[in-house]
Parts: C-alpha cells; sequence; structure tokens
C-alpha cells in the first residue's frame, strides 16, 4: 500500500503523508486516474493508518538492557507491596535548564471564541534545574530547584529528601536512576553509606538511553503542559515558586502513575528465547 511506504521511496522530498501528496503520487504512478484526497483520508480512517503522524521511540544500546531493566519493572509492580512492607520505591531525576521567560506583551486570558493570547517575543530571565523524586507507590512527589546541575546539588537534594517527612519511618529506600554524570555512578553508593541513615537505601541503575522506564519523567511531562506552556515569568524567583507551587498541589491530590509495562512484556520482547523459556 501505497500510505505503508515512505515518500522518499518515491522519490519525494516530503518525511510524512497527507491525503493531498498520496492522491498526487498515485496519480503519476498511474495507481488511479482521478481520486479526492478526502476518499484516501476516509479509507485510511477505516483501515485505521495514519501516516501523517508519526511516533518517536528509541532502543536502548545498552548490552545488558533485560539484565538492569528487570529489576526496576520488578520494583515497580510490586511497589503497593513493599510499601506496606515498609519499602519504598523511588524514581529520581532532573528536568534540567527550564528558562525563565518574560513576554514583552502582556498575556490575555481566553475570552470567548479566543484562546489564550500570549505573545511570541520574550526576554529570557535565565534558568532553573529541577530535581524531583517520585514515591511509586502513592503518588507522592518531593522537588527543589536549583541554580546549576551537578553532583553537589544532587547531593544536597537528596540529604533534603532523606530528611524530609514523606521517607519517614521507611525501613528501605529503593532509588532509581539513570547513569547521567549528575548522579555520579562510581561515587553515589559511597557518599549514601558515609550517611549513616537510619534506613537501607539500595541502588537501582536504569539501563543506557531508557529513559523511558523512568515514572518521574511522566511528572516532567506533566509540568511542562500544567506550568511552564506557556512560559509567563517574570524571574527565576517567580519560576521556582510556581513549580513549588505546582508540587504543593500535586501532593494534595496524588495519584500513582498507572504503570502497564511489566517484566513479562520485556522479556517476551527483548530477551533471547532461552531466557524467556526460564523465566
Amino acid at each position: 500500500m501505497l500510505a505503508c511506504s515512505k515518500p522518499c521511496d518515491h522519490g519525494k522530498p516530503w518525511q510524512r503523508w497527507s491525503g493531498e501528496k498520496l492522491c498526487q503520487v498515485a496519480k503519476e504512478k498511474g495507481i488511479v486516474s482521478h481520486i479526492a484526497p478526502s476518499t484516501i483520508r476516509l479509507w485510511l480512517k477505516q483501515d485505521k493508518i495514519k501516516p501523517w503522524q508519526y511516533h518517536l521511540w528509541q532502543k536502548s544500546p545498552d548490552p545488558k538492557f533485560v539484565e538492569k531493566a528487570s529489576p526496576v519493572l520488578d520494583l515497580y509492580e510490586n511497589a503497593p507491596q513493599l510499601f506496606q512492607q515498609g519499602e519504598a520505591s523511588v524514581c529520581i531525576d532532573e528536568k534540567t535548564s527550564i528558562q525563565a521567560r518574560r513576554p514583552l506583551h502582556e498575556t490575555k486570558p481566553a475570552i470567548a471564541e479566543h484562546p489564550v493570547h500570549v505573545a511570541s517575543r520574550y526576554k529570557r530571565m535565565g534558568a532553573l534545574q529541577l530535581f524531583c523524586a517520585l514515591i511509586v507507590a502513592n503518588g507522592i512527589t518531593f522537588a527543589r530547584t536549583f541554580a546549576r546541575k551537578r553532583f553537589a546539588e544532587f547531593k544536597t537534594f537528596l540529604l533534603s529528601f532523606f530528611s524530609s517527612a514523606i521517607v519517614k519511618g521507611f525501613k528501605v529506600i529503593d532509588l532509581i536512576l539513570d547513569n547521567g554524570s549528575t548522579h555520579a555512578p562510581k561515587q553515589l553508593g559511597k557518599w549514601i553509606a558515609s550517611l549513616n541513615l537510619s534506613f537501607n537505601v539500595r541502588i537501582y541503575w536504569l539501563p543506557t538511553y531508557a529513559s523511558w522506564l523512568d515514572q518521574v519523567e511522566i511528572i516532567f511531562s506533566k509540568v511542562t503542559r500544567d506550568v511552564l506552556t506557556p512560559n509567563d515569568f517574570n524571574d527565576k524567583k517567580e519560576l521556582s515558586q510556581m513549580l513549588m507551587g505546582y508540587f504543593d498541589e500535586l501532593n494534595r491530590h496524588p495519584k500513582p502513575i498507572k504503570w502497564t509495562y511489566t517484566k513479562t512484556k520485556l522479556v517476551a520482547k527483548f530477551a533471547p528465547k532461552s531466557v524467556q523459556m526460564a523465566a
């Protein structure tokens, strides 16, 4: 089917199809002598084919992908039961370089038949780094903003998190992290061990290029939609206050993320046949 091929296969420079483009190529190739773009769109709708849409995906090159991802997915699946036993699964990451932008003209609220109006020109008012921890079992978050994103700021964030009320009473905290330089994979374990905490901390490293396995990324997507789009802040202080207010509001009505990607699905798709049989 023409719609299931790429435009470049037919000598066209487009990256995606549209009804009009499919109509043009179909006639050029003699597939039909005459057809309307609306007819093509109707046929594709009936077959549930949408060649004008695209979905980004990323395959991790980590040779130990299944080995690293499996324990994390086990934690997600068993998070409620572990929580009842005093063990918290916690996803932590950073959303970096969040710009505070002040529009050169005042933002106008929505009125009848008109959306919110935001000036396209703005003045940059500095950037912040957002650090966030998500407790998987109950959806509670812990967030702080910093001017920079280094291991020093990450340690400060962890110290605040470890001493906060939301981890009080836990016996074990399972930290789920990526291998970014901010987290200093070679140093983090020793540094945490030196703190003499009242609970045990276990670190689970995600596979490389597998941010889609980190539940806190879903929180960051919500932040982008709910707070940062459109971006209208006078300075970094106002941006930080708005972000902290947003997380306070989230914690008033916490909801755990409905995670459906299980270890069983992971093994079925990525693991060798021998591993699948053993599982």
